[in-house]
């Protein structure tokens, strides 16, 4: 891990831009000295890239450190300033077409564009946790938030330092990733916004279904995919405070 830059925010966080090989990444912790090994939370997002979406990582970020925490997010492969992937850039106009013209979006179409990013970015993730880990000041345990839930669900099966996750229906899910969620065991809180535009209902309550978590809970919320309520995430992060702290 090299670190590029660093900053301190509005409330005494430090954030630290880093690359880890050719992953851009962003840690946030707290700027002054804390008693104690922080435990980690993983910021997942959706593939528009982390310049994008950078103000709500922020925001989310700054929360987890008043909360105790340090915070972390990558880049996701083919997004931001990382090398497009032409395969996927295929799929995803296949699904704009099928989406504009109101059509259901075919499992081939949802499989091309989602199991090659799991592939590639759980062992990014993976290879971020083990840097983190090892730098001063940052513990475990480790927690997973947010972004494509299906990174998520391949991430809490096969990461044993990943204790709890908060995930977020509202991506496409292929059939395979059902199966993996049988093996995830950890405790979660799952958040589905009810009329998310771009997401399939059920299809988010069958994988619910499917999570072999003796702990998991379901939150929904009236609206749109971007009309998450603040309580929301509050909700979140009382989560995390019980089952990282």
């Amino acid at each position: 891990m090299h670190v590029t830059s660093e900053k301190h925010l509005d409330g005494g966080v430090l954030e630290r831009e880093f690359t880890l090989g050719e992953v851009p990444g962003i840690l946030w912790t707290s700027a002054s000295e804390p008693p104690a090994a922080a435990p980690l939370i993983l910021l997942g997002h959706p593939p528009l890239g982390l310049d994008r979406m950078y103000p709500r990582l922020a925001a989310r970020a700054r929360q987890a450190v008043a909360d105790g925490f340090a915070a972390a997010t990558i880049e996701l492969p083919g997004s931001g300033v990382r090398p497009r992937v032409a395969a996927t850039e295929e799929a995803r106009a296949d699904l704009r077409r099928a989406m504009a013209a109101g059509e259901p979006v075919a499992d081939d179409v949802v499989d091309r564009l989602i199991l090659p990013l799991v592939e590639q970015a759980v062992p990014e993730w993976r290879a971020a946790l083990d840097a983190l880990l090892a730098l001063p000041g940052i513990g475990g345990p480790v927690g997973y938030s947010g972004g494509v839930i299906s990174v998520g669900v391949r991430l809490a099966a096969v990461e044993p330092r990943v204790e709890a996750a908060v995930l977020f229906a509202g991506s496409f899910v292929p059939r395979a990733v059902f199966e993996e969620a049988r093996r995830v065991t950890i405790p979660l809180h799952v958040l589905l916004q009810w009329d998310d535009e771009g997401n399939d209902r059920q299809a988010s309550l069958d994988l619910f279904d499917a999570f072999g978590s003796e702990e998991k809970s379901l939150h929904a919320n009236m609206g749109g995919h971007t009309g998450v309520p603040e309580s929301a995430g509050e909700g979140a992060a009382r989560f995390f405070a019980r089952h990282l702290k």
